[in-house]
């Protein structure tokens, strides 16, 4: 009989567990979309009753989550191209973002083109004074090949080239690789020969961005199209398959409360 009845206690309990647990909304991707996603879904949850959880996997995993099903919406940080997804998969662009081009606080140098970007990234300028600025070695920083940021910067910058009829990365292979902007950040700031790229969102005062082709990475420039190297970030998901506290949630991010939000920590609108 006891046995009985703490099972039946267990039950109960599980049941009602179940019963009032809240929905839940899964995102993974892109590390540059966690950022400014977390603070989406943590707004959004204070608001409405549905748990919201944000992983950061990757461009190319969340492109992967999103057609396979494993996550409601993947991220992604760049175009995504057509033999990428599936045919009954939706992309929606949430928002914009510029790719800083980030030195360390005391580098002199102040702007570059995109040509001695390109140049600095394929190994061909290999020393700040060959762009006016102190001599030292240029150390790259980079981010990893499945890297949204790093796939939008070498499209940007042209920076591939076809081996064998396949195109692969044009980026010296002396390049440092970090692992997500905070990383890439932390590299460069600790060294005063480094240069890397990071979300736009992700500068703060630990590193210096430059102005390329004359124009400062700001969401003004970004939107007018002044500022080159900018790049979408974008949901990827089954529309037919979403529940319902997914699409609320999506309707939210696109509504102005929610491009409020973007636009309060450093990216641009799309509304």
């Amino acid at each position: 009989m006891k046995k009985f009845v703490a099972g039946s206690v267990i039950l109960l309990s599980m049941f009602s567990s179940a019963a009032f647990a809240k929905e839940t909304v899964t995102l993974s991707g892109s590390t540059s979309v966690t950022g400014v996603m977390e603070v989406l879904a943590e707004t959004y949850s204070k608001q409405h009753d549905v748990a919201i959880e944000v992983q950061g996997t990757g461009s190319s995993a969340g492109i992967k989550a999103a057609n396979n099903g494993t996550s409601m919406f993947g991220m992604a940080s760049r175009e995504v191209k057509d033999d990428e997804k599936r045919a009954d998969i939706t992309l929606t662009t949430i928002a914009r973002d510029g790719i800083a081009i980030a030195v360390h606080q005391n580098n002199p140098v102040k702007s570059l083109t995109m040509e001695q970007i390109t140049a600095i990234y394929k190994g061909e300028i290999n020393n700040w004074a060959q762009v006016g600025g102190a001599k030292g070695p240029i150390v790259l920083v980079t981010r990893d090949t499945a890297s949204g940021t790093r796939g939008a910067f070498e499209s940007i910058l042209k920076l591939t080239r076809k081996i064998n009829g396949m195109k692969v990365s044009a980026i010296s292979q002396r390049a440092q690789v970090g692992n997500g902007n905070g990383m890439v950040k932390t590299m460069v700031a600790n060294n005063k020969y480094a240069i890397g790229y990071i979300s736009l969102g992700s500068v703060d005062a630990s590193v210096s961005a430059l102005a390329v082709n004359g124009a400062m990475p700001t969401t003004e420039a970004i939107k007018s199209g002044e500022y080159p190297i900018a790049r979408p970030f974008v949901l990827l998901y089954n529309e037919q398959k979403l529940p319902v506290a997914a699409k609320s949630f999506i309707d939210w991010v696109m509504a102005p409360a929610g491009q409020k939000v973007i636009e309060s920590k450093g990216y641009v609108s799309v509304i």
